[in-house]
C-alpha cells in the first residue's frame, strides 16, 4: 500500500464535520486549522468577530471547507444557540472540540463569586452543554470524536491556579464521564493538557521574560509551547486512528509535567 495512501486511511478526516470552540486563536485556532486541512469541514465558534472571519478566511484560503458562529459561551442560552447554529451549516458535527477558556486568576482571597461563576460557565458549562447537544448524536451515528482543552492547573497548583484550575480539573473529569456514557457507542472522550504555550490567554505570563523563561527551563525540550504543537494530536484524536483511546488526559508540554 503506498504510504499516502495508508497515512489518509489513518488519519484523514474526509467527510467529517468538526465544530471548534474557541477557534479564532491561540490553541484553538491551530487545531482548526489542522482539522480542515486534514479534510474537515469546520465551524468555528467564539465571541470576537473580525478573529473569526480572519480565521475563516485564512481556512478558505488553504482550500478547507470553513464557517464562522459568533457566540457568547459564557451563558448556556449562547451555549445552546452555538451548538443549534453551528449544526445548521455543515450538519450535526462528527467532532467536538472545547477550546474556548477564560484565565481569571486573582489571588484566592479575592475569588469572589463573579470570577467563580465567569469561569466555569465558559470552562465547564459550555462544553457539557455542548456535550449534551452533539453526543448523544454522535452515538446514535456511531462516530464521535469529543476533544476538550485542559491545563496542567487540573493537575498541580501554580501561578494562582484559583478557579481556573478546579475548572480544568472538573473538565476532565467530564471528559471521563462522557467516555463513559458513549464510548461504546464509538464516541471517544479525551483532553489534552498544554504545558505553559505562548498564546493570547497567557500574555499575562509570556510578556514577563524572566517568568516565561523559567517555565521554559521547567520542560525537558527547553521551549515554551506553540499553538501548533497540538496540531498533531488533535488530528490523531479526532480520527479513526484513535478508536480504542478514550477517557484519557493527553500531555503535551515538553515533558513539564514530568520533569
Amino acid at each position: 500500500m503506498p504510504v499516502q495512501r495508508f497515512l489518509s486511511d489513518l488519519f484523514s478526516l474526509e467527510g467529517r464535520v468538526a465544530v471548534v470552540t474557541g477557534g479564532s486563536s491561540g490553541i484553538g485556532r491551530a487545531i482548526a486549522t489542522a482539522l480542515a486541512r486534514a479534510g474537515a469541514s469546520v465551524v468555528v465558534i467564539a465571541r470576537r468577530e473580525a478573529e473569526l472571519a480572519a480565521t475563516v478566511a485564512e481556512l478558505t484560503a488553504f482550500g478547507c471547507k470553513a464557517a464562522w458562529v459568533q457566540a457568547d459561551l459564557s451563558v448556556r442560552a449562547g451555549a445552546r444557540e452555538a451548538a443549534d447554529e453551528a449544526a445548521a451549516v455543515f450538519g450535526e458535527p462528527d467532532i467536538l472540540v472545547n477550546s474556548a477558556g477564560v484565565n481569571l486568576r486573582p489571588p484566592m482571597d479575592r475569588l469572589d463569586d463573579e470570577v467563580w461563576d465567569a469561569t466555569m460557565a465558559v470552562n465547564l458549562e459550555a462544553p457539557f452543554v455542548l456535550g449534551r447537544r452533539f453526543g448523544p448524536g454522535m452515538a446514535e451515528r456511531g462516530f464521535g470524536r469529543i476533544i476538550h482543552v485542559s491545563s496542567q492547573q487540573a493537575h498541580r497548583a501554580f501561578v494562582q491556579s484559583g478557579a481556573y484550575g478546579v475548572s480544568k480539573g472538573a473538565l476532565e473529569s467530564l471528559a471521563r464521564s462522557q467516555a463513559e456514557a458513549w464510548s461504546s457507542r464509538g464516541v471517544t472522550c479525551n483532553t489534552l493538557v498544554p504545558g505553559f504555550v505562548m498564546t493570547p490567554l497567557n500574555e499575562r505570563i509570556a510578556s514577563d521574560p524572566e517568568k516565561a523563561a523559567a517555565l521554559a527551563a521547567r520542560t525537558m525540550v527547553g521551549r515554551n509551547g506553540l499553538a501548533e504543537d497540538f496540531a498533531g494530536a488533535a488530528v490523531f484524536l479526532a480520527s479513526g486512528a484513535s478508536g480504542y483511546l478514550t477517557g484519557q488526559s493527553i500531555f503535551i508540554d515538553g515533558g513539564f509535567s514530568v520533569h
